[in-house]
């Protein structure tokens, strides 16, 4: 859910009425949508056929690595042998492929986790690159995490709600043996497997009750009994991450403890002990790697949105070079034999790429370079950071991508939300939006309003529960912030957003109807009420950390009266609602009930829904049906003057 934005929808100019239109498949629902002209559909295609490669893992002992892209309908697994070598496909699924791991004692064969239409119940499977085939190594139907290998790499520890279909129990499986498969420990809601401890008779595990509040254990591997590394707090702590030092004696992690960001930390086993290392950074680390030989650690530090690598010496915190690099870093994994480490890099440039950096020469290589769909990306709209004061006078901020100098004038606007609450809108790869700023000259703005993460942990909570109004005035502090803005068009908005963000798409649809021109909402929520109650019960209890408890009288009351649905009198302008049936987070009766009511009323709405799918379009074929109703749908209800 962090960091993670949903595809914008694109923009089209009038076109002549074309012979033929684009169908749509089988497995959608096509509801109140007019016609699509396929000539529509091809003059955006190319926007939308960029693809994306990002690091997955290396190979335990040769210089190749593991990464996933997409060249058909789904991401899957490729293998690269080298900077700049050929992407070989090694799976080939309908369904896409989330993440996989050598096997570290050998490397012969991989784990890979794998769901069905975007359910995510995860399962996991053994993947032998020789005759490709493909093992089930958990049970098939409950929600189960990829694991993470035993130091010795005979062992993966996982979690699996098979139990009651709520809690993560920790389970451990020789994936050369899947009847070795054992119940550990029977944990709880929140629970996920950081790393073993060397030896492997000690597990580290995480406890997360919300995005402020997370616990570190450890759980004896013979016995499943476990105790907290760091003695419980009435405060509220969070850490994130944990990755044992090579001897087992220190623990890292990053934790908020004493600060209002996460800094990364260095805990001693035996006596508890705490040493920080970025006490003077007032930015989040949001991920570290420790190498092989626990000598050096790198880290990435979110700078205002930006991913930001950095390595020190593990023993004192001397800094060490860091490679030149243009963009935003994740997904840190040291070489175990070389000592390379390897990231994903995306900027507004370049889609995902891999890279690897040598500490010990300073080399820096690019392993893949990710195709664009034949346009040029010197030309993609660079991000600019903007902000501006909300009601109560405290600073927000986001990213506006405008649009090309080429076009004059007061430009329409997009304001596109991010989904979480406790996401961020990064600077990044437009995607299919580079079609709005390219061909239409529309800006687009990615806001960060209150509840989002990357601005401190008070800043996390200034949306919770009863206080969920303030992020919609967040917004109506933006509209008030565009108008005075002489070159875009305060006439001319469109509110957008995916999961929460669309929540908020829904909300402003009704709080602030006369000051957007249309809305388009991705397996958005229509009452937090009955969000709480049919959401997956693995996910209801952290969801109550955010939004409230709907059993309480008091915030049952405030999400009634709140909910656009309850609103749903409010909505003046078109709305287009998106969903995937198989939506284990935001379930697809949100949108039903919205869609119902909007057509009672009458109000223009269009509704689509895919029945493959999940929390967002996954599939290709999909998502370019989305992408070409959706420019249809903008044409006559952003761009049409007639529609004020």
């Amino acid at each position: 859910m962090r960091r993670v934005l949903l595809p914008l929808p694109l923009l089209v100019l009038a076109l002549p009425a074309p012979a033929q239109v684009l169908a749509p498949g089988d497995n959608l629902i096509v509801d109140g949508i007019p016609p699509i002209p396929a000539a529509l559909a091809e003059q955006v295609k190319r926007y939308t056929e960029s693809r994306s490669a990002t690091l997955l893992d290396w190979h335990p002992t040769r210089r190749e690595m593991l990464v996933s892209t997409r060249f058909g309908q789904t991401a899957q697994v490729h293998r690269v042998k080298m900077p700049g070598g050929a992407r070989t496909q090694l799976t080939f699924f309908p369904e896409k492929v989330s993440g996989a791991r050598f096997r570290p004692a050998g490397g012969e064969s991989f784990v890979f986790g794998r769901d069905v239409g975007g359910n995510e119940r995860y399962q996991s499977f053994r993947f032998d690159p020789e005759t490709g085939s493909a093992t089930l190594l958990t049970d098939g139907k409950a929600r189960n995490s990829l694991g993470v290998w035993s130091r010795s790499g005979t062992k993966l520890a996982y979690t699996s709600t098979r139990r009651n279909g709520t809690d993560a129990d920790l389970y451990v499986v020789d994936p050369t043996d899947p009847k070795s498969d054992a119940k550990v420990a029977e944990l709880g809601v929140g629970w996920a497997v950081l790393d073993w401890a060397p030896g492997d008779a000690t597990i580290l595990a995480s406890e997360y009750m919300s995005i402020n509040q997370s616990y570190l254990w450890l759980v004896d591997v013979k016995t499943g009994a476990k105790k907290e590394l760091v003695p419980i707090v009435p405060e509220k702590v969070a850490y994130s991450g944990g990755q044992y030092s090579p001897d087992g004696k220190y623990i890292w992690t990053t934790t908020d403890r004493g600060s209002e960001f996460k800094r990364l930390t260095r805990i001693d086993v035996a006596t508890h002990a705490v040493s920080q290392f970025t006490a003077d950074v007032n930015w989040d680390v949001e991920e570290f790697e420790l190498s092989p030989d626990g000598k050096t650690v790198a880290f990435v530090v979110n700078e205002a949105g930006v991913g930001t690598l950095r390595l020190i010496e593990a023993e004192w915190g001397k800094t060490h070079a860091r490679p030149e690099i243009t963009g935003s870093v994740s997904g840190l994994k040291f070489h175990p034999k070389t000592g390379e480490l390897a990231f994903s890099v995306a900027s507004a440039k370049v889609p995902t790429d891999v890279f690897s950096f040598d500490p010990t020469t300073g080399k820096t290589e690019r392993w893949t370079e990710s195709e664009t769909g034949g346009l040029n990306a010197a030309s993609f709209a660079e991000p600019q950071l903007v902000k501006w004061k909300s009601f109560d006078d405290r600073e927000i901020s986001g990213f506006l991508y405008p649009p090309a100098k080429k076009f004059t004038g007061k430009r329409p606007v997009i304001i596109n939300i991010h989904g979480g609450p406790e996401g961020q809108a990064r600077p990044g790869f437009l995607g299919a939006g580079n079609y709005y700023t390219n061909e239409l000259g529309v800006a687009v703005l990615f806001p960060n309003v209150r509840g989002s993460e990357g601005f401190g942990k008070t800043f996390l909570t200034l949306d919770n529960g009863v206080k969920r109004e303030d992020s919609y005035k967040d917004i109506a502090a933006l509209l008030d912030w565009i108008k005075g803005r002489p070159d875009l068009d305060a006439d001319r908005v469109m509110v957008t957003g995916g999961s929460y963000g669309g929540h908020m798409t829904l909300a402003i649809a009704t709080y602030y109807p006369d000051r957007i021109r249309c809305a388009v909402d991705v397996v958005g929520m229509s009452n937090l009420r009955t969000f709480l109650e049919n959401t997956e019960p693995y996910r209801r209890d952290l969801r109550r950390a955010e939004y409230g408890d709907e059993r309480d009288p008091k915030t049952r009351e405030f999400m009634e009266r709140t909910a656009p649905l309850t609103n749903v009198a409010k909505v003046s302008k078109p709305l287009f609602i998106v969903q995937g049936q198989n939506d284990p987070r935001v379930p697809a009766s949100e949108a039903e009930q919205m869609v119902k009511a909007l057509k009672a009323r009458g109000t223009p709405v269009w509704y689509l829904n895919a029945k493959d799918e999940g929390h967002g379009f996954a599939k290709q074929k999909n998502r370019e049906f989305q992408t070409a109703a959706t420019a249809l749908f903008v044409q006559r209800y952003l761009l049409d003057e007639s529609a004020k």
